[in-house]
């Protein structure tokens, strides 16, 4: 009696589960580029991390700078929010990419998915540890490893952007 029960909770959990991950694929689907734009964190600034910041990977500072400059916890949490639309932003430019240009490439769609996740979890970590620790070097040490790959997805979501989607391109420079 309670097996029927079980399985049919089971499926129901996953069914509703379903609708709202089809929801929020259909709507991921219609959102503008200004719907993007509003998303981003606009009290939290990634400028500050480098002097090269959208045209070139990589930081020029240690990790003590980088803590710094991210502001601690309120930086790393504004990167791990900002890395989700970052990629929206990418699969937008991908769907919506000018008539006559070059398809994206599928390689970079990749890289920039994997720099998500990879942001995504060195800022769990970091925020894990500080929790637990305050800033230690660990804590340091994964918010510079997630600034320096959150450096390298804006500039290439800023090349993506230049070769497949020039005229939105200013509205990205400006929100970042």
């Amino acid at each position: 009696m309670l097996l029927p029960l079980l399985q049919i909770a089971i499926v129901s959990a996953l069914l509703i589960y379903f609708g709202k991950w089809r929801r929020n694929m259909r709507r991921r689907n219609v959102q503008s580029w200004d719907d993007l734009l509003r998303q981003l964190r606009s009290d939290w600034s990634a400028r500050d991390l480098s002097s090269q910041f959208l045209w070139k990977e990589g930081l020029t500072a240690t990790t003590d700078d980088i803590w710094q400059r991210l502001d601690g916890p309120r930086g790393l949490w504004a990167m791990y929010q900002n890395a989700r639309v970052l990629l929206e932003m990418a699969d937008y430019a991908s769907r919506n990419a000018l008539p006559g240009s070059q398809p994206v490439d599928p390689m970079l769609l990749e890289a920039l998915r994997s720099d998500a996740m990879q942001i995504r979890l060195c800022v769990l970590m970091a925020l894990g540890q500080y929790a637990l620790s305050q800033a230690t070097e660990g804590v340091k040490v994964n918010a510079f490893r997630a600034a320096n790959i959150y450096s390298g997805m804006a500039a290439r979501m800023t090349t993506l952007l230049q070769d497949h989607a020039a005229v939105i391109m200013p509205d990205f420079v400006a929100a970042m």
